[in-house]
């Protein structure tokens, strides 16, 4: 079975290099210096995974089609204060893009800096304080 594999850097305070993990299976993982070696690495977990589970006689599920992202539409529908709401319009409108390209942006930006430590891209922590 080919499980889909989901990789990311390591911060240095976890030692750095790379993180493989499987999301179909529950705490397998395994890591490497680089993107190619973690992946290589994690091939083994897997087998060690699947082998534990058949000697503990529990049952190994099977990969889901698209990984993690046959669970999700890419469509998100939130409420907000109407004057968020106005900020977020006169930012998009100065950057000449629409309401949901700039909270794109913004979103992005910010799961980007959490995804290296919590680091948030110098600008993006002023963008919306500077709009007010």
């Amino acid at each position: 079975m080919k499980y889909p594999i989901r990789i990311r850097p390591l911060s240095d305070e976890d030692g750095g290099g790379w993180l493989a993990e499987v999301p179909d299976l529950p705490g397998c993982m395994s890591d490497g210096e680089t993107p190619e070696e973690a992946l290589l690495n994690v091939q083994d977990a897997i087998q060690e995974w699947i082998a534990a589970a058949a000697e503990m006689g529990r049952e190994v599920p099977s990969p889901r089609p698209n990984g993690d992202d046959a669970e999700y539409s890419g469509r998100l529908s939130l409420r907000m204060p109407k004057s968020l709401h106005a900020e977020l319009v006169r930012s998009a409108n100065r950057e000449g893009v629409s309401v949901n390209q700039y909270v794109l942006y913004l979103l992005s930006a910010a799961q980007s800096g959490a995804n290296r430590g919590g680091v948030l891209p110098r600008d993006l922590g002023h963008a919306v304080a500077r709009d007010r």
